[in-house]
């Protein structure tokens, strides 16, 4: 079988003019980079905007684990499915970032006949919206340093600065460093952090953004620092909203790519999930449903997180209303929670599925919360058996959830014809109710502890004493109608990540809270929840290369 990335370099795509023509678009509504992907005009979206909404399909999934589950997968090959049942659709998706890339994870453009294309610029530098993201972010941070050095007329407390720099790459070494040593003229001295760019305040803001006049409304809200006595400094206050709004031009504007069978991707925006709202833009999100029928988007890692999210921050910032949630399970992944061995998974376990079955209850019961209908998938593996497939399936229907095989990887479109089709009956069949998990009248504590006892099913939820001044400061500048985006560890629905399963009698423990007013939301963060990443002894750096004749290997 070839490797990812050799299927996708083997693809014969279509020109994006093609691509874009098979859903009504011209070649003025693009601005093309390349042959083979493009941004959407501005122009676009005032042309469309008065079509009807397609119906919004969220694809999250269980707990992620080393067996795989494989979501964007089955979020591009259902894309590609409803293309085979000729029903105009459009996928949506984030656009991957570079420190998981040559971090531990590899690429991320979907899998075998599922991909989205081209695979190597996604992963890479694509169209350069992490890069003006990054640049934004950066240009912030030295003007507020610079703010202080020329006279500190703002009286900004260099010990209460909050903001942070950012880069898109894994290195621990940056978490904590000192600025601004050696002569006078070179600074302040003072301590400084790097987040990953992903985790940066100014891609939530952009994912979350309707517009220009939008984006510099949340870029000026930034808090960047508190004076001597307690005040906040935003973005606004020392001069730099116009600058960044221009930084980002271009990357507010939707990506269009195309998967391997040639529909229309829109891939913008790549918030993490752990660490920030896990969802892709506002903007693409909206655009796509002035396109097409059916919209398919994804949220990051498991339901705990992503679909949490995408449902309480998302939805509740842009009036979006989801009509279905397809929930990505493996059976491998499944057993994996029942305690077996990654090198045993290829084993038929029944035993161990019925242990490790009780992740996936959990997050059925969680979607059913915010009462969209529910389509479960089995992500197919070849070693996967009939009567793991039937036990799986009664078990999901006794708990009112649609359920089907996704054979995407092997087939592409193909492969997800079952999957689409369960879709569009349960779309039919079962309309959305929606709702947001919790109002946005409930205080911040109480918030996050729906949260915590809802969707990870926790005892209870301690504080630090440090997020515990941070709320009080919260609250007491009126921020406390926020919502909450918890930064959690994906691997568990505890905020302890050997805790599989479905863990219980466990407390969540917050040990930081922070305002992004310029997003609009609360960021808690529990556990050993890192805001940068490190590498491993081994990272995938090592195996990615570059031939002599311009070929890139090793990807994913």
């Amino acid at each position: 079988m070839k490797t990812d990335i050799e299927i996708a370099q083997d693809a014969v795509m279509k020109p994006i003019r093609e691509v874009a023509q098979s859903i009504g678009m011209t070649e003025d509504d693009l601005e093309l980079y390349g042959k083979y992907k493009a941004k959407i005009s501005n122009e676009y979206y005032d042309k469309i905007k008065q079509n009807p909404d397609g119906k919004l399909i969220l694809v999250t999934a269980i707990n992620p684990t080393p067996a795989g589950e494989g979501k964007t997968t089955v979020t591009v090959g259902l894309g590609e499915a409803f293309g085979k049942l000729d029903k105009k659709a459009v996928i949506a998706l984030r656009e991957p970032s570079l420190g998981p890339c040559f971090g531990i994870k590899g690429g991320a453009a979907g899998g075998g006949y599922a991909q989205v294309v081209p695979m190597e610029d996604l992963n890479l530098h694509f169209t350069g919206d992490f890069h003006a993201i990054t640049a934004a972010n950066n240009l912030c941070a030295a003007m507020l340093d610079n703010s202080i050095q020329q006279g500190n007329e703002l009286n900004i407390d260099p010990n209460q600065i909050v903001w942070k720099r950012c880069v898109d790459i894994n290195d621990r070494v940056l978490r904590n460093i000192v600025v601004g040593l050696g002569r006078k003229v070179d600074g302040v001295v003072r301590e400084d952090h790097f987040v990953i760019t992903v985790a940066s305040e100014i891609m939530a803001i952009l994912c979350l953004a309707a517009d220009y006049a939008d984006l510099k409304e949340r870029l000026g809200n930034i808090i960047l620092a508190y004076t001597y006595d307690g005040k906040p400094v935003t973005a606004k206050d020392i001069k730099a909203v116009g600058s960044m709004a221009v930084l980002l031009k271009d990357a507010m504007k939707p990506n269009l790519i195309q998967t391997l069978e040639h529909t229309p991707a829109l891939v913008h925006g790549g918030p993490f999930a752990n660490i920030a709202h896990g969802c892709n833009s506002v903007k693409a999100t909206q655009t796509a449903l002035k396109m097409a029928d059916y919209v398919i988007t994804e949220a990051g890692f498991g339901a705990d997180l992503g679909a949490e999210k995408f449902m309480d921050i998302k939805c509740r910032k842009a009036g979006l209303k989801p009509d279905c949630v397809v929930l990505v399970a493996t059976v491998r992944a499944l057993k994996y929670n029942g305690g077996i061995a990654k090198e045993e998974l290829s084993k038929e376990n029944l035993e161990a599925l019925k242990k490790g079955i009780v992740n996936l209850e959990k997050h059925i019961e969680n979607l059913q919360k915010f009462g969209v209908p529910i389509v479960v998938t089995l992500n197919q593996f070849v070693t996967d058996t009939e009567a793991e497939y039937q036990y799986i399936k009664k078990f999901c229907e006794e708990r009112n959830c649609a359920f089907a095989l996704a054979k995407v990887w092997e087939k592409g479109g193909e492969g997800g014809i079952e999957l689409a089709n369960k879709v569009i009956e349960t779309i039919e069949q079962k309309p959305s109710k929606f709702a947001p998990l919790y109002p946005d009248n409930l205080s911040v504590k109480e918030k996050i502890d729906v949260i915590a006892k809802e969707i990870y099913g926790a005892d209870g939820v301690t504080y630090s004493p440090e997020a515990e001044a941070a709320i009080r400061k919260i609250e007491d500048l009126g921020y406390e109608t926020y919502p909450v985006c918890m930064a959690k560890t994906q691997y568990s629905l505890s905020d302890d990540m050997k805790k599989l399963g479905r863990p219980t009698g466990f407390t969540i423990h917050i040990r930081e809270v922070y305002i992004s007013a310029g997003a609009g939301f609360i960021v808690a963060i529990t556990g050993n929840i890192m805001t940068m990443p490190g590498l491993s002894k081994s990272p995938a750096a090592f195996g990615i290369d570059l031939t002599d004749d311009g070929k890139i290997t090793g990807l994913f």
